[in-house]
């Protein structure tokens, strides 16, 4: 008798441990085909479901409303069995979405796919942000967000040939870390067929995330014809970093000035598995919406006479603007066809009072800036004018724009646009009302003097513009020009690093292609003269000698061809490192925080091997990190720079001349940009 109740509760016990293993695998795993009856396990919020069809209606076509539809029970996203410490596991999900857009014209704008913290988003915005970021938290770490959204108008930065209609991935930010026109491949070729998103046809998705690959695979194809096998877009990217434990899955869609009707029909999810397969030939259809009533013919007849009059009165005119604007025009380029933000040359024009010599506010060895005020909207700007016959003024104009121009950085000078009017190539920048920080350090115009803590602020923020520039954009970006004239002070002394004339862009684990030593004297690394290949270790160096400079006051290269940082070495040597402290500072200072910087300085201008990444740096400097600076390192000749420029080619020595002659001419009366 005893042994059968032993075996009961064991049976029992047995029974209980299956439920809970049904359970959670059930949190984890569900399917929708259709809505109705959902309601319950959906948290709504702007979206509706539409009786009795059960088609998920996430936005109407009203104008700047937004929709979101989370799955209620949280997802446990982190494999906590890893070792040694947990991952972002594996997921799977697809579903089918329907864009329906007005017969009169394009709607807008998307909708997207969430992993998300929260089934709130407070303070999200319509348009672009598609009801789940806003101006404010864009791109800010403490999002946690992953979004893969479907996008029907031009974004933040799409090319102008896609018109939006794309799918793009985004971490934290609704800047695409990785985006493609809609589109599919055909099965068994590298032939992509283009889609439409806001068709008004069923489209199904798939998303997958592979947690041991590390891997984000995003695919799209027409409802009806199944899932290809190549992904539309396959994105390397560990999650773990960026997600939390435990996330909600999701939709988000919304409409601005254009708008369109977003529809999901059927999903499905699942966690550590493939997501189960949605029966496409059940899933419930939109129901038709009315159209807005088109004009009545004798209205529309009417309205096409008077057109035909106008154009006959005008034509005459017509004709004539149109010929000046064409005899005016320049073919495009390719490079051109990625940048759309082009201005007016009439608006520059007048903004700088026909660039008026009382305007300038910067001479470099490419041209000089100007300071204007744009008759459009009021708004002070700087507009840099290239010669376009000097030596490198072409090629410093498009990498300007292929750069800067997509670039978005706390820390990094804003590029508003561009304007090429035939032999004027010009650039438009916010305008930086304290100029550059050589500027401040050697020439302050009032006699001021930069403060410790004031210098000490300026040197992280241009950390954390290079950090940005070589590790957390899409691309690996090397500068190529790190100096204080390149470093502009904004109205609340932070800094902004500037002038991307010599910038070079390589995709993350390629490699860089340079091969020309360019820069300016003083702050090329030695290894270049060898190599003639720039890296982000060499933007480094150049970091590390301006770091020298803040801290000492000094130039790089001082009478008697006296190196910057072999004087800071030897003191250092000596034991007497806070001698070479700038004497106008009159030792006010954080003494820590003035041997970190010259230390730090010291070890990024020391031999490859031994100088950190940014992101270390960045580690010094917020104090996340001890600097353990070894003064017992191999020493290193600086001079190898020098004495190497002496056997480079006649054009090589010239363009190094240029920089030379431009760092040593440029001034900036307190304004805006310092061309090099």
């Amino acid at each position: 008798m005893e042994m059968g109740n032993s075996s009961a509760l064991f049976l029992l016990f047995f029974f209980f441990i299956r439920l809970n293993i049904v359970a959670q695998s059930q949190s984890s795993s569900f399917i929708f085909q259709g809505f109705n009856g959902g309601a319950t396990n959906l948290s709504l919020q702007g979206a509706e479901i539409i009786k009795p069809s059960g088609a998920l209606k996430l936005t109407n076509r009203s104008r700047y409303v937004i929709g979101h539809a989370f799955y209620v029970k949280p997802i446990q996203m982190f494999d906590t069995s890893a070792s040694p410490s947990p991952n972002a596991s594996s997921f799977s999900t697809t579903f089918v979405f329907e864009i329906s857009t007005p017969r009169s014209g394009r709607g807008g704008h998307g909708l997207a796919f969430l992993l998300a913290p929260s089934t709130k988003l407070p303070g999200a915005q319509p348009e672009h942000y598609l009801g789940i970021l806003n101006s404010t938290n864009n791109g800010e770490p403490s999002n946690h967000i992953l979004i893969v959204e479907f996008d029907t108008v031009n974004g933040f930065n799409d090319k102008a040939e896609n018109q939006g209609n794309h799918v793009g991935i985004g971490i934290n930010t609704m800047f695409s870390n990785r985006s493609e026109p809609a589109s599919y491949y055909i099965n068994g070729t590298d032939h992509k067929e283009e889609m439409t998103l806001e068709s008004g046809e069923p489209i199904q998705a798939w998303i997958e995330y592979d947690g041991e690959q590390k891997v984000l695979n995003v695919t799209i194809s027409p409802a009806e014809i199944g899932k290809p096998m190549r992904p539309l877009i396959s994105f390397g990217v560990n999650l773990t970093g960026y997600i939390k434990e435990t996330m909600y899955v999701g939709f988000s869609a919304s409409t601005g000035e254009k708008s369109s009707s977003h529809y999901i029909l059927g999903w499905s999810f699942s966690l550590n598995g493939v997501a189960p397969a949605l029966n496409v030939s059940e899933l419930p259809k939109p129901p038709k919406e009315k159209e807005p009533s088109s004009y009545n013919p004798k209205i529309l007849a009417l309205i096409v006479s008077l057109c035909l009059v106008t154009f006959l009165l005008l034509g005459t005119l017509v004709f004539f603007l149109i010929y000046r604007k064409w005899s005016n025009s320049e073919t495009l380029e390719d490079w051109e066809k990625d940048c759309p933000h082009r201005f007016r040359y009439k608006d520059l024009y007048a903004a700088t009072k026909g660039f008026k010599e009382s305007e300038v506010i910067g001479i470099g060895g490419f041209g000089s800036v100007y300071k204007g005020v744009l008759p459009t909207t009021g708004g002070e700007v700087a507009v840099k004018k290239i010669t376009r016959n000097s030596l490198q003024g072409m090629r410093e104009f498009a990498a300007e724009i292929e750069s800067l121009g997509r670039l978005r950085h706390k820390n990094l000078v804003n590029l508003h646009g561009w304007c090429k009017q035939k032999n004027d190539l010009l650039l438009v920048y916010e305008y930086i009302p304290n100029g550059s920080l050589d500027t401040l350090l050697f020439k302050p115009k009032d006699g001021s003097v930069l403060d410790w803590e004031q210098r000490f602020n300026i040197v992280k923020g241009i950390a954390s513009g290079l950090l940005y520039l070589h590790e957390e954009w899409e691309q690996v970006v090397i500068h190529r020009d790190v100096k204080p004239s390149n470093a502009l002070i904004d109205a609340e002394m932070n800094a902004r690093l500037g002038d991307f004339g010599l910038a070079r862009l390589y995709d993350h684990g390629g490699m860089p292609h340079t091969t020309n030593v360019v820069g300016t004297f003083g702050y090329i690394a030695p290894e270049l003269t060898q190599t003639g290949k720039a890296s982000t270790s060499s933007d480094v160096f150049a970091y590390g000698i301006l770091l020298l400079e803040v801290a000492t006051g000094r130039r790089p290269i001082g009478s008697g061809d006296l190196l910057l940082v072999e004087w800071v070495r030897e003191c250092h040597q000596l034991g007497r490192i806070l001698d070479v402290a700038d004497p106008l500072l009159n030792s006010s200072y954080v003494v820590k925080e003035m041997e970190l910087v010259l230390k730090l300085g010291l070890m990024c201008s020391h031999k490859t091997q031994f100088r950190p990444t940014m992101r270390q740096v960045m580690r010094y400097l917020s104090g996340e990190k001890q600097l353990r600076f070894n003064n017992d390192w191999g020493s290193i000749d600086y001079r190898q720079g020098f004495d190497e420029f002496s056997s480079r080619t006649f054009d090589e020595i010239s363009t190094v001349c240029m920089y030379v002659y431009s760092s040593v001419c440029s001034h900036y009366d307190g304004a805006c940009l310092l061309l090099s």
